[in-house]
């Protein structure tokens, strides 16, 4: 009986938002630990490898490298698949996603229904929405223009923002500058003018 509590207390704990003192340290932790062994945390960096087994290197010299010295990123991404399921489906709260007042007003105004009920809005990414011509268009124009801007940055925002600024890499700080001024302007500037023709 003892222990059924130590465990359902574990479980609670694990449920919530960790606090930036345990997650902060345990990122910095992993990022020493990659330092350590000469790597660089990046999710992006997995599109090429699995590009250069799948044969891309016939097609383009980019794609000829050891893609066998890549593996161990390719288990981390499978982590962080594995990780994100057993979260979804054995780990979720029933609490809403903490956003302000303010901003579930401005995407309820944009035609989005119960901002803040889930982590992504059903709008997109539905089986309804995905049936769709104007959202299926959508998604695959915003994954080539991520999938480009990913390729064309050197790195994703994990890539830059965790990996190369840990590693004092001017050209991360830049990237990732240009990653929030790249977020402010789609948001202020371009969301509340596309909203209201896809939704």
């Amino acid at each position: 009986m003892h222990k059924t509590l130590i465990m359902e207390s574990i479980l609670e704990w694990i449920k919530q938002p960790w606090p930036w003192y345990v997650s902060g340290p345990l990122i910095a932790f992993v990022m020493l630990t990659l330092t350590y062994y000469g790597k660089g945390f990046g999710m992006s960096a997995n599109l090429r490898t699995l590009c250069t087994i799948g044969g891309a290197g016939k097609f383009s010299d980019f794609f000829k490298f050891d893609w066998k010295k890549e593996l161990w990123n390719l288990v981390v991404a499978q982590g962080a698949i594995l990780g994100g399921f057993i979260a979804h489906f054995y780990l979720k709260n029933d609490e809403s996603i903490g956003i302000s007042e303010a901003t579930k007003k401005s995407l309820t105004e944009y035609g989005f229904s119960n901002p803040g009920e889930a982590m992504v809005p059903k709008e997109f990414f539905s089986w309804e929405a995905v049936q769709d011509p104007k959202i299926i268009a959508t998604l695959l124009v915003a994954g080539l223009l991520v999938g480009f801007g990913t390729r064309y940055a050197g790195g994703c925002t994990s890539g830059h923002a965790i990996s190369g600024i840990s590693n004092l890499q001017i050209a991360s700080v830049v990237a990732v500058i240009g990653f929030f001024i790249g977020g402010l302007i789609m948001v202020h500037l371009i969301f509340p003018f596309l909203m209201p023709i896809l939704l």
